[in-house]
């Protein structure tokens, strides 16, 4: 995991979290919480985090949840970020954006972006493959990693425990939340 202190300048420590096909994220340790005899922690993507939805005129678009790392659609997202000088990144977890992002501005955001779940989405970039239009979206709320500490490494905390623990880790922060 190699967690890394906070520095002179006061930076955020870092963690870099694997999952179980041993791909991995750099994030910011967010929080530390210790739940039933383990620690976990509350991550953030230290690079832009960005979704992935096929595009269709008229209907709402769609979220690709499952993609491989050597998806054709991920090359042609890769050709194009480059023309904006951004890397798209095969993290685990999500994939991710590196490089000199605009900050949004609020008023385009009503045009550009979509609402799916009850989350909003910024459109990065779009394109087309074979015939049909993809987006690259930037999640305009937090983008929460959890993960849990065994022997100075952060594994991610995926599927049937991450149902299981995130109701203790938002009860968690609700009351240190409430405490403060």
């Amino acid at each position: 995991m190699s967690v890394q202190t906070p520095d002179t300048n006061g930076e955020v420590p870092t963690v870099l979290v694997k999952d179980n096909n041993g791909a991995d994220l750099l994030c910011f340790l967010e929080e530390l919480i210790p739940l039933e005899e383990k620690e976990y922690a509350l991550l953030t993507p230290v690079d832009t985090p960005v979704s992935l939805f096929r595009l269709t005129e008229g209907v709402d678009p769609e979220l690709i949840e499952t993609i491989t790392s050597s998806e054709p659609i991920l090359a042609v997202a890769d050709v194009v970020l480059q023309e904006h000088d951004l890397t798209l990144v095969r993290s685990a977890v999500t994939l991710t954006v590196t490089g000199e992002l605009e900050e949004p501005d609020p008023e385009e955001l009503e045009d550009d972006s979509i609402d799916d779940e009850s989350e909003t989405y910024e459109l990065l970039v779009s394109f087309k493959v074979d015939d049909k239009e993809y987006g690259l979206y930037i999640p305009l709320d937090p983008f929460f990693i959890v993960a849990k500490l065994i022997d100075g490494k952060a594994i991610l905390v995926e599927d049937q425990e991450f149902d299981r623990i995130q109701p203790l880790i938002e009860a968690e922060l609700e009351e240190r939340e409430s405490s403060n």
